[in-house]
């Protein structure tokens, strides 16, 4: 999705792309000459016939190039023309205007933020864990709602159901790793402090997390208004890709001056275009694109993270903070107090701040 910007979405590799894959009767066919993944076992999602179509995989330690960007940006807009199609086809089945969708390729938040615009459907729900990871959520709505019968709730706004560990727990893992990290009355005026200063803060709060998007529980916190924090977030603590986009947490109640009237996005599921004027506002939280993916901080889902955004905005002006997951490259989001203290020391984060505890180097 990141790379894709990058590439020309009507290059030479869409068409190639696009002509192995048939779109009919409500269905998707691909020509299996050249792909692999439905083999067992096998190594490879694609054939021989597909490198030798597209040419030689690139290896992990080779630069990432021009035709590098078009097969992206090729696999990006194929897989929108697909899924185009079958939600075009799902509306003429129903005539319905509201959708729910899940499925690992929704995860897919440049084509998410597309759907209200380029397909019948005006109304959208994806939760924050709409792969595998939120299927023991699914069966316990369809037992409830379908095989009980029973009331349904309101559609989900936070995705808090992960652990929870006490302010004691917290200090506990702080002293049994023999560190001193002093407690401050205001976490969030302090964090935004800090932010605002040009800190890189690791935010251990609260239940943590369920799915792949932090949200404000287990993040990595960083000011938006310079390019550089982003290109520093990205070499010295998330030790990732420089063309991989990061995302702003924005005050639901500023949410229009960034995105217009866009309904919220609590899961941080659809990518968005930044309106043109606050642009330069966030840069660290833009893509190539012009879009960002944002996640609506609203006081009553998330009262601790919406005051440290809002005491951000008091000191720099801007109603965001750059968001992103609680971890290093190839691991999982911390979860525990002495996940989160690894993760620290294993990186080049500034600030740790776990409940009231502060953690410095």
């Amino acid at each position: 999705m990141g790379l894709a910007a990058y590439g020309d979405p009507n290059s030479t590799a869409y068409k190639l792309l696009r002509d192995l894959i048939d779109f009919k009767d409500g269905t998707i066919r691909l020509d299996l000459n050249y792909f692999a993944y439905y083999l067992r076992p096998s190594r490879s999602a694609v054939s021989e016939a597909f490198i030798h179509r597209f040419g030689p995989p690139r290896l992990p330690d080779e630069p990432v190039t021009a035709r590098h960007h078009d097969i992206a940006a090729a696999v990006q807009h194929v897989l929108e023309d697909a899924l185009h199609y079958l939600l075009a086809d799902l509306h003429q089945q129903t005539g319905l205007k509201r959708v729910a969708l899940g499925g690992g390729t929704f995860m897919n938040s440049v084509f998410n933020g597309k759907i209200m615009s380029s397909t019948p459907f005006d109304e959208v729900f994806i939760s924050s864990c709409p792969d595998d990871s939120g299927t023991s959520i699914g069966a316990a709505l369809y037992t409830h709602c379908v095989l009980l019968e029973a009331e349904r709730g309101p559609a989900m706004r936070h995705n808090y159901y992960g652990p929870f560990f006490a302010q004691t727990a917290i200090d506990e893992a702080l002293s049994l790793a023999k560190l001193r990290a002093p407690a401050v009355d205001d976490p969030a005026d302090a964090a935004a402090h800090a932010l605002a200063e040009g800190k890189i803060i690791g935010w251990f709060q609260g239940s943590m997390e369920l799915g792949q998007r932090a949200l404000g529980n287990r993040s990595i916190l960083a000011d938006p208004r310079s390019v550089r924090m982003r290109d520093q977030v990205n070499s010295a603590v998330k030790f990732r890709e420089p063309w991989r986009p990061f995302a702003p947490a924005v005050l639901a109640e500023d949410f229009a001056t960034y995105f217009g009237p866009e309904p919220a996005v609590y899961f941080m599921e659809r990518t968005l275009p930044v309106r043109d004027e606050v642009r330069n506002l966030i840069p660290a939280a833009v893509h190539i694109d012009g879009t960002a993916r944002p996640q609506t901080v609203t006081v009553d889902t998330n009262p601790l993270f919406h005051r440290l955004i809002t005491r951000f905005r008091d000191r720099a002006g801007v109603a965001a903070v750059l968001n992103t997951s609680f971890n290093l490259a190839e691991e999982p989001i911390v979860c525990s107090p002495q996940d989160a203290i690894r993760t620290f020391y294993s990186s080049g984060l500034d600030l740790l701040f776990m409940g009231n505890r502060v953690l410095t180097k």
